[in-house]
C-alpha cells in the first residue's frame, strides 16, 4: 500500500487533478508534488517541491522523504507547452532516464505508476482494429511525443530488469478530452475552420479528463498492474467529432497536409503534426479487456460521452462563420487545379 508518494509534473494540469484526488485516499500519509515552476492550481495536501527531473538532485528527495510509490505524470505531449521540441524531449527522455536513475539506487522505493500513452501505437492502414498491450505498432512512430513514448517505455523496462523488486504500472491512456484539460486533440477540435484528411473518416476512442486522474489513482492504490491500455467504451468516427462540435470543415489532400499542418502550427492555434495527421487519418482502437480484469477500473464515460463533454465546453457560435465557409468552398472547389499553394494561401487568410 502507497504512503509516500511523489508525483512529478504536478504544476501540469493532469499532474495537479492528480495530487488533489490523491490527496482524498486516507491511506496516503504525505505526498511530494514535483515540478520546476510552482503550480497554479491548488495541489490538496501535496508538498510542493521545486526540482527538476533532470537534475541528479531528485534522488536526494526520495531519500530524505523515504519515498515508496513515484508517480511519473511528466511525460508531456505537446511542444509548445515545454517552449519547443528540444525542451520536450529532454523533458521526457532525459528526466524519465534520471528519474529512473534515481528509482534504482533508492532503497525504499516499492513502486513506479508511470502515464504513458497509446501513441506508442502509432496510426496507419496496417492497423488491426483493437491493439492488445502485447501488439507492437505497425508503423513506429518516428517523431514527436510517439518516439517520446516508446523510448519511456523502453526505460522503464530496462528499470524493471534491473529492478525486479518493484512493482511497476504503465497506464496506455487514450487521448485525455474533456471540458477543462487543453491537448493537442482539444486545440484541433476548437479551431474556426477544421482540416481533415480528404477522404478518410478514422474511428476514434478518447478518456475523460476525470476517468485519466481515476485510473491513475487506482494503478496507484490497487495491486500492481503492469502494461493496461485505458479508455472509454465505444468509438466515434471524425466525422461524427466534426457534426458534434459544429465547426466548418477544410478537407486537405494527404499530400498536402504537411503544408497546411505547418500553417496551422504557425499560427500558434493547434499542433497538427504528421503524428496528428496519421491519427484523424486512420484512427486507433484499444482492447481494454486487462484494464477490467487486472486493474479492475471502469470508466465512467464513454468514447462519445467524453467528446461530447469536451463539446460542451466550446462557443457555440464561430465568429464570420459564413465568412468562413465561403473561404472554405471556394478552397475545395479550387483545390484540384492549383493544389497545395492555393489552399495553403487560402489557410492564411482563415488564420493570418
Amino acid at each position: 500500500m502507497a504512503k509516500v508518494v511523489l508525483v512529478t509534473g504536478v504544476s501540469r494540469y493532469l499532474g495537479g487533478l492528480y495530487a488533489r484526488r490523491l490527496s482524498a485516499e486516507p491511506g496516503i500519509e504525505r505526498i511530494l508534488g514535483v515540478d520546476v515552476i510552482p503550480p497554479r492550481h491548488s495541489v490538496g495536501r501535496a508538498e510542493f517541491v521545486r526540482a527538476d527531473i533532470r537534475n541528479p538532485m531528485i534522488g536526494r528527495i526520495m531519500n530524505q522523504a523515504a519515498v515508496d510509490t513515484v508517480v511519473h505524470m511528466n511525460v508531456i505531449a505537446t511542444p509548445k507547452d515545454t517552449g519547443g521540441r528540444v525542451t520536450q524531449k529532454e523533458i521526457n527522455v532525459i528526466g524519465t532516464m534520471q528519474l529512473l536513475a534515481a528509482c534504482q539506487k533508492s532503497s525504499t522505493v516499492q513502486r513506479l505508476v508511470v502515464k504513458s500513452s497509446s501513441a506508442i501505437y502509432g496510426s496507419s492502414a496496417r492497423d488491426p482494429a483493437m491493439f492488445a498491450e502485447d501488439m507492437n505498432a505497425k508503423s513506429t512512430p518516428r517523431t514527436g511525443f510517439g518516439k517520446d513514448s516508446i523510448e519511456v517505455e523502453g526505460y522503464v523496462r530496462g528499470f524493471s530488469r534491473r529492478r525486479p523488486d518493484v512493482e511497476i504500472t504503465m497506464l496506455r491512456l487514450a487521448n485525455v478530452i474533456g471540458p477543462q484539460i487543453q491537448t493537442a486533440v482539444t486545440d484541433y477540435f476548437s479551431l474556426p475552420v477544421i482540416p481533415v484528411p480528404l477522404g478518410f473518416d478514422a474511428r476514434l476512442q478518447f478518456l475523460h479528463e476525470e476517468d485519466a486522474i481515476a485510473a491513475m489513482v487506482t494503478a496507484t492504490t490497487g495491486p500492481s498492474a503492469g502494461i493496461v491500455n485505458v479508455a472509454g467504451d465505444g468509438f466515434v468516427t471524425l466525422l461524427q467529432c466534426l457534426a458534434i462540435v459544429r465547426r466548418p470543415v477544410l478537407p486537405v489532400p494527404m499530400m498536402t497536409a504537411g503544408v497546411i499542418g505547418n500553417l496551422v502550427k504557425r499560427s500558434g492555434l493547434a499542433d497538427f503534426s504528421p503524428d496528428q495527421v496519421a491519427f484523424l487519418a486512420f484512427g486507433r482502437g484499444l482492447d481494454t479487456t486487462r484494464m477490467r480484469k487486472v486493474l479492475s477500473f471502469e470508466p465512467q464515460y464513454t468514447t462519445r460521452q467524453t467528446f461530447e463533454s469536451f463539446a460542451g465546453s466550446l462557443h457555440s457560435v464561430v465568429p464570420g462563420v459564413d465568412d468562413v465557409s465561403d473561404a472554405v468552398t471556394g478552397a475545395v472547389s479550387g483545390a484540384a487545379g492549383s493544389g497545395a499553394a492555393a489552399l495553403a494561401r487560402v489557410f492564411e487568410r482563415l488564420y493570418p
